[in-house]
């Protein structure tokens, strides 16, 4: 998993950009992704992800989870506006409520074809058949893509987003929610 934060764009914007790769089929991938009234059964930093509001595509949507520092557990909650773009794959957040308000998330899913076996990870799933006649592993990069200009805290703001918040929570949360949904997703297909 790669992960990074900068203050690259407009002046004073965090960016944080997590990404993994997933070895499952992009639907099912795109389907866990979006899925996230699921996340808290799937994902134990995941304390509840409710519906405020359903329209096609999308919504708006309650979150709230568990940051973790060593044995002690801080809560965050926020409130976004998400819309699912299945013809684009991606998932998008603006968050409206909570610290965060303001905040423009991406989840970008791209099909990897010809990845490389990684001898430390168990076997993937291979289509048999390919168009080149041999077998490939499925694979999908997920990138999360968080942009922000940080809270409206005078003087203050643009720094506690760019030394604290970007860093330790934005990509603390991120980073986790990416490899519990890899985790589950490669796991089901060792069960299958």
């Amino acid at each position: 998993m790669s992960a990074g934060v900068s203050n690259r764009g407009d002046v004073g914007t965090v960016r944080t950009i997590d990404e993994i790769l997933i070895r499952a089929p992009l639907e099912r991938v795109f389907q866990v992704a979006s899925g996230v009234e699921r996340w808290p059964a799937i994902l134990p930093h995941y304390r509840w992800v409710r519906f405020l509001d359903r329209r096609d595509g999308g919504g708006t949507v309650e979150m709230a989870a568990w940051r973790p520092f060593g044995l002690l557990r801080y809560p965050v909650w926020w409130v976004s506006e998400i819309t699912v773009d299945r013809r684009a794959c991606e998932v998008r957040y603006r968050h409206v409520r909570g610290i965060t308000r303001g905040m423009d998330v991406v989840w970008r899913l791209v099909p990897q074809p010809n990845v490389l076996q990684d001898s430390a990870l168990p076997s993937p799933p291979f289509r048999v058949g390919t168009p080149s006649g041999t077998a490939q592993p499925e694979a999908v990069l997920v990138t999360v893509v968080h942009e922000w200009r940080g809270p409206a805290w005078p003087l203050v703001g643009p720094l506690a987003a760019s030394l604290v918040i970007g860093p330790v929570f934005i990509h603390g949360i991120a980073s986790r929610t990416l490899v519990g949904i890899k985790r589950e997703l490669e796991g089901a297909d060792e069960r299958e």
